[in-house]
Parts: structure tokens; sequence; C-alpha cells
């Protein structure tokens, strides 16, 4: 289930998401780069790195990503996720969002109690529109007086590139921005952890996910992929690797989709 914030939380936060699990089986989880940061909320999930093994906090943050993250999951568990605009959590935890990029964080290192309550009313299954409301209002007071000129810069650089497709040359970035590419580049890691540059191929990637999910049909990757400009169909299935971990067919022949970039392998 994705639910969006309200018109005054769209500019920090892209949407929620509700999703459960009822089985005790083993899942494992990937979760792949579309720019954004974001919040895992739960109350009761045993979810575990997909690398070391290493379990996860209950509650934490996540950096944009460079590529994607793997994890497994035991047993029943319900969450919230709160996918960000990829400044948000520059804004929230008051860093440089390129010492976050690729991090997790526990809830608890930074923000202590603050979202206890909101984990309590996980495991005990309060309804999750009631939870998304009430984050909603912690939100709004949490962001007053916190908002400065650079957020309203990148915010508005981003809906550019965004609306683009990701499709926006280094000058025509300097025009609309009035800053050099070194300027902009600095700003951007500082805000979201990785540059334009970056920021713009995922922006093309997701662009791409959004037509090839809607043309089911290997005859149509080519067009696909030239429509979303890219040279070549190796640059794409290059750029897919790098960042989903897997061929475009591969993505297509995975079965749950539980979220934009959030597929159960």
């Amino acid at each position: 289930m994705q639910i969006s914030p309200p018109k005054h939380l769209a500019p920090f936060i892209r949407h929620y998401i509700f999703l459960e699990n009822s089985g005790e089986n083993m899942r494992n989880l990937r979760l792949f780069t579309d720019g954004s940061s974001g919040l895992i909320l739960s109350g009761d999930m045993k979810l575990y790195s997909g690398i070391s093994e290493d379990r996860m906090p209950l509650s934490f943050f996540y950096g944009t990503l460079n590529g994607y993250k793997d994890f497994s999951s035991k047993g029943r568990f319900s969450l919230i996720a709160v996918v960000f605009q990829p400044y948000f959590l520059n804004i929230l935890l008051k860093t440089s969002a390129k010492e976050t990029s690729n991090q997790i964080i526990s809830v608890e290192d930074v923000l202590k109690n603050k979202l206890e309550i909101f984990q309590e009313k996980l495991f005990n299954k309060t309804n999750s529109l009631s939870i998304i409301n009430d984050l909603n209002t912690f939100f709004t007071h949490f962001l007053s007086e916190r908002i400065n000129i650079d957020h309203h810069l990148i915010a508005a650089t981003q809906k550019y590139l965004l609306q683009s497709k990701g499709a926006v040359s280094s000058k025509d970035l300097q025009h609309f921005t009035g800053y050099s590419e070194r300027q902009l580049e600095r700003k951007f890691e500082y805000h979201i952890g990785m540059s334009p540059k970056k920021y713009g191929n995922i922006i093309r990637l997701h662009y791409f996910l959004s037509l090839m999910n809607h043309e089911i049909d290997d005859k149509n990757m080519t067009t696909l992929s030239y429509e979303a400009g890219y040279s070549d169909q190796s640059h794409l299935i290059r750029e897919f690797k790098n960042n989903i971990g897997l061929t475009p067919k591969q993505y297509l022949n995975t079965e749950n989709k539980m979220a934009v970039n959030f597929i159960e392998l």
C-alpha cells in the first residue's frame, strides 16, 4: 500500500509504503537506488544484512544509494517505509548527505526515542493510516525553521532534472542555476549525496523502468532504451546491472515488486 503525504510535505516526502509479511519463511529482499533517502520503521522485524548477515536495527534511516543493498527477513513483520525526497535526510540529520550515502543509520543513534511511539504502534498492529497521519504531524513540527536557500535551489534543480527525465547537460544546469559545474556538484553532494550527473542517470534509469513496466515485450527493449535516452543497449544493461544488480530481463521476471525500488529476489 502506497500513500502520498499531504501537499505541504510533498517537497520533502515522496510517499509512504506499508508492507506486511504474514508468513514465517525466509525472504531475500533488495533495495536499489532511485535517488532517494528514506526511513524504515518497524516494531517487530527481523531484518539482516545480505552481506554480513548482521541484524539491522528495528528502525533505521538509509542514505542515498549508489547501487543496491540486499537484506533477508525472517518471520512475520509489518513496516512503514518513508521514502524521502533526496535532500530531506540532510535536513533531518543536519549532516552532509555525502557522509550518509550508502549508509544504514539506526534511528536510536540520532533521534534517541523520538520515533519509539511509532515502533510501538506498529508492534501493536495499530491501523497503518493512523500511524502515517501521526508521522505527517511529526515531520511537520520537525521541519519548522530548518529550510534555507540552498534547499530551495536543490529542490528546484531536482524538479528540473525530473521534468527532463534526466536528459540535462552540464551547461543546461549551469544556465538554470547560475552556478558553475563544480559549485553545483559540491552542493548536490552535500544535500543529496551524489553529483547531478549521477542523479540524472538514476532518473533516466527509472524512466526506462516505467516504460518497460508498461511495455513488457522483449522486441520493444531497444526502442524503449532509445526513448529513455540510452545511446545503445549495452550502455543500458551496464547501468541496469550497476544500479539494480540485474539485467532488464531478470528484473521483468522478478515476481514480487513490492515498491518501485524494493523487490523480492
